[in-house]
């Protein structure tokens, strides 16, 4: 299992949210540069960043930022946030970025996914994020009212390799992740998937390894110091 340390920009500065809730954002860190290449000298190998304000409105405003972290820290990343269209997912890629993240796009517009999916393989990754067991959208604020394993089960069938999935009500939230509805998508899709939200501890490192999980993304506990980096990576392994 890999560990993806996450980074989240809001205004070109790094920060977390609560259950996604914007209101709540708080700066963690002073610089986004410096925070990757401490996560690569921890031993990630890839970067999950998020764009919040593009997931929001679209907007690419936090794009030199991306582009510092891949040339000044050298870091593999995944990004996240905004990414709508065919011509989006060539500006991330064109960026240097090693992964796009779809989200809300992916269920207002399943083709889009499958294009995308026909054009770069295992470079797009869905990113399902759930309340209540339906994905929401918008940056986590609409209820598409789809359940989350009918949807994953339909991005499969596109030919998604990679599937992300948050449980909102554990995101940012240092509570653990939802364990019971990972196995639950383990046993439904045959993807990579890669968990969300609320991995606080060595502890949930291990429970997401035993039940197949093949990435996990760690947020606000390595901010907070509850999870020391380097050692989930080596727990991971």
């Amino acid at each position: 299992m890999r560990i993806l340390p996450a980074i989240d920009l809001k205004n070109g500065q790094c920060v977390r949210l609560q259950k996604g809730d914007y209101d709540t954002a708080h700066k963690v860190a002073e610089d986004a540069v410096e925070t990757a290449r401490s996560f690569l000298a921890a031993g990630a190998s890839l970067i999950h960043m998020v764009d919040l304000d593009g997931a929001k409105d679209g907007s690419q405003r936090n794009y030199d930022v991306v582009r510092r972290v891949l040339r000044d820290a050298g870091a593999a990343v995944e990004l996240g946030g905004g990414i709508r269209t065919m011509e989006d997912v060539d500006v991330v890629l064109a960026l240097g970025v090693s992964r796009v993240v779809i989200g809300s796009a992916a269920i207002k517009n399943p083709p889009f996914v499958r294009e995308a999916v026909r054009k770069y393989g295992d470079k797009i990754a869905v990113g399902i994020d759930a309340r209540g067991g339906t994905v929401r959208t918008e940056g986590w604020v609409r209820d598409s009212g789809v359940d989350y394993i009918s949807f994953a089960k339909r991005m499969e069938q596109y030919g998604v390799q990679t599937i992300i999935f948050t449980d909102i009500e554990k995101d940012g939230m240092l509570e653990g992740p939802s364990f019971d509805q990972l196995a639950a998508l383990r046993q439904a899709v045959s993807c990579g998937i890669v968990a969300s939200g609320g991995v606080s501890t060595i502890e949930d490192i291990k429970k997401l390894k035993a039940l197949g999980i093949d990435e996990a993304i760690a947020g606000k506990a390595v901010y907070a110091g509850t999870l020391d980096l380097a050692a989930a990576i080596a727990a991971a392994k």
